[in-house]
């Protein structure tokens, strides 16, 4: 099975993808994570104004199967939360890297992006 893993994207090891806009980072897990967890059910994020540290869990995600932590690619504050995922967590299984996102933030250091594993290298990973 083939799973998306888009281009503009740099990942984590941990399944979680960073996509640089306009001088924020959307954050989200990858279509693999998604895929692995099953149906999502509850999804926990920080709110606007909250700091993420990269590496450390800034939130939790639920599906049918299991409960796992969710972990920064970045460092930063966030500067918007996908309040649609409280009422639809389901759309991190329909549209993991559209609908499904899940933080803004505003990055602390740009270099972080480049520890981020690249599309090629983090579909090794998950082949």
């Amino acid at each position: 099975m083939s799973f998306e893993t888009p281009d503009d994207c740099r990942y984590l090891e941990s399944h979680e993808w960073a996509r640089p806009d306009n001088g924020t980072v959307r954050i989200g897990i990858t279509d693999f994570a998604q895929d692995e967890l099953g149906d999502i059910v509850f999804v926990e994020l920080p709110g606007e104004g909250d700091t993420v540290e990269q590496e450390n869990d800034f939130g939790v995600i639920e599906s049918i199967k299991a409960v796992s932590d969710l972990y920064a690619p970045v460092s930063g504050t966030v500067a918007a939360v996908n309040d649609d995922l409280i009422t639809a967590p389901e759309l991190v299984n329909e549209d993991p890297y559209g609908d499904g996102w899940m933080l803004e933030v505003e990055l602390d250091d740009e270099s972080e992006m480049d520890a981020l594993l690249s599309p090629s290298a983090y579909r090794e990973q998950i082949e």
